[in-house]
């Protein structure tokens, strides 16, 4: 009885991939469409340019709260202060998470006119 059953499986195994054969030979061109459809265009944003010197200026080294990175951003802050000792350096921690927007302290940095570190984490 199993003999019987495995050998109508295999008949109809055979005569499946048969039949999908003769239809795929059939098609001479295939369509095929990009899932993600079209994308919008890019809008390219240039850097900032870099200025000569940082002699006088202000730099923020703001921490995105990336898990693990807070050692990390303690030894830049006073790798970079000591290195630098006429820039000042401000480190700020985002009022929000690593992927959630800041505005204020955006808007703090622009209106002082300073520089910014943006520790992002890895």
């Amino acid at each position: 009885m199993k003999t019987k059953a495995v050998g109508f499986l295999i008949v109809i195994l055979v005569a499946t991939f048969a039949a999908a054969f003769a239809l795929a030979a059939d098609m001479t061109k295939i369509v095929v469409h990009n899932p993600r459809g079209i994308q919008p265009e890019i809008r390219k944003i240039p850097m900032a340019p870099r200025p000569a010197s940082l002699d006088g200026r202000t730099v923020y080294i703001v921490d995105t709260k990336y898990p693990n990175t807070k050692p990390f951003v303690l030894e830049l802050f006073a790798a970079l202060k000591a290195k630098y000792p006429k820039t000042t350096w401000v480190l700020r921690d985002k009022a929000a998470g690593y992927m959630d927007d800041d505005p204020n302290l955006w808007k703090e940095i622009k209106s002082k006119d300073a520089g910014a570190i943006v520790v992002l984490g890895h």
